[in-house]
């Protein structure tokens, strides 16, 4: 395939001007113009109602994406609580534990003192 060039384009303007005349020459531009501008919008609104459409999805998948990202976030925060939960519970049964150990340690010396003093 060749392309126009130069000389071609003056071949064409001049068929042009032969087979229209110098006044309907500016006409007929203004025509391709108006045409070619309309074809650039349409072109461009397809494009951007694809885009639009594109655009939609992506929100709906981050939407989607934020819902299972909160819902990952929930049970994680649910599994966190449930584990403090569990550690302060552990935590008053040791100190409950320890309590009691030395309350049996206090009761224990006690009675060994007592039994030192008969002694």
């Amino acid at each position: 395939m060749s392309t126009i060039g130069i000389p071609g384009l003056i071949l064409i303007l001049i068929l042009a001007l032969v087979l229209f005349g110098p006044k309907k020459l500016p006409e007929l531009g203004r025509a391709v113009g108006h045409t070619l501008k309309e074809f650039k919008n349409a072109t461009r609104s397809l494009t951007s109602d694809d885009d639009d459409e594109d655009e939609a999805k992506r929100k709906e998948q981050a939407k989607d994406t934020t819902v299972a990202k909160t819902a990952v976030i929930t049970e994680k925060d649910a599994f966190d609580r449930e584990k403090i939960e569990r550690e302060i519970r552990e935590r008053l049964e040791r100190e409950r534990i320890e309590k009691e150990i030395r309350e049996k340690m206090e009761v224990e010396r006690s009675q060994m003192e007592k039994e030192q003093q008969k002694a």
